[in-house]
């Protein structure tokens, strides 16, 4: 291997954390990683890992020099790709991760407005609750809601904001008196949602007046889809929480019923995360403008018909 082969290969051992993680990802042997480490901490008569059986650590040298790779690595890949034009023009596969719900409501339609723009480039769509390992998994980019989000080397860039409301159907309603205030939930049967951002032992609820938070007791159903949130909500089962892009158009077809209809979650944010370099290949800089255009204007839209204001 060349010096900068050697550079890359040891920037991904930092970034992914075990030689066997990387081996596979770069199809070789363990090895071979190893030996690419070695070379570089022999030309620079310097430790960059310290090594055991168990994990591997880098040393304060090894830092500095990481920072230093990531960065002549980035200048070289930016130089290349202008040279091939993939900067300015989005084009090969792209490999993308969202939450189910968002993506069945949201996001899949921004991809297929995406495709309409820029059919030089094919789209993966991955759904998963959980924030996928970018690097690992080979992904580009990454849509998620949260309050915040980890500290990480990966770059975020905010789409939208997102609320869910409480929701019942009109059967349901009309066999239970509507709660007037949250404490009158405690009447009714209550369907817990919890998924990666949502606990389902409370429900944590602002209006104009204040804030209130409702713990259900006993509660008869709960699972961890938004999508089978809203089936067993529309079948009568009792209330339960639905992030407002989900509800929505029952709303409007009178399907559902907004109940305690001055309340709603605290906000999650709606993110597009990627790997942090200096250049950012154009099919993801054009498929992040997408997402704030399409799906972010959709969230602004929601907000704005259930809550009264748009999210800042």
């Amino acid at each position: 291997m060349d010096k900068f082969s050697n550079m890359s290969v040891f920037v991904k051992v930092v970034e992914m954390g075990t030689f066997t993680a990387v081996a596979n990802h770069l199809d070789s042997t363990v090895g071979n990683v190893s030996r690419a480490v070695s070379a570089l901490e022999t030309m620079l008569d310097a430790r960059l890992l310290q090594r055991s059986t168990r994990r591997l650590s880098v040393t304060d040298a090894g830092r500095r020099f990481y920072e230093r790779c990531t960065a002549i690595l980035a200048d070289l890949e930016n130089a290349e790709a202008e040279a091939s034009d993939s900067i300015l023009e989005p084009k090969g596969t792209l490999r993308v991760h969202s939450v189910p719900g968002l993506a069945r409501h949201l996001v899949t339609r921004a991809v297929l407005e995406y495709r309409k723009e820029f059919p030089a480039v094919t789209v993966d769509l991955l759904l998963s609750q959980r924030m996928p390992n970018l690097l690992e998994d080979q992904l580009d980019v990454s849509i998620l809601i949260a309050r915040t989000l980890p500290d990480s080397a990966y770059v975020s860039q905010k789409i939208g904001v997102s609320h869910c409301v409480l929701v019942a159907s009109p059967a349901y309603l009309a066999q239970h008196a509507p709660p007037a205030k949250p404490e009158d939930l405690n009447d009714h049967q209550c369907l817990l949602l919890g998924t990666v951002d949502y606990a389902r032992d409370e429900w944590q609820l602002r209006s104009k007046s204040g804030t209130a938070t409702f713990v259900p007791t006993g509660p008869s159903f709960s699972v961890n889809d938004m999508d089978a949130m809203a089936v067993a909500v529309r079948s009568g089962a009792g209330i339960g929480l639905l992030a407002g892009f989900s509800a929505i158009d029952d709303l409007r077809s009178g399907q559902l019923v907004r109940v305690l209809p001055e309340y709603h979650t605290y906000e999650r944010n709606v993110y597009a995360v990627y790997t942090s370099r200096q250049f950012v290949d154009a099919k993801i800089t054009r498929f992040v403008e997408t997402l704030k255009a399409r799906v972010g204007g959709q969230l602004a839209d929601t907000a704005r018909e259930l809550i009264g204001r748009s999210p800042a």
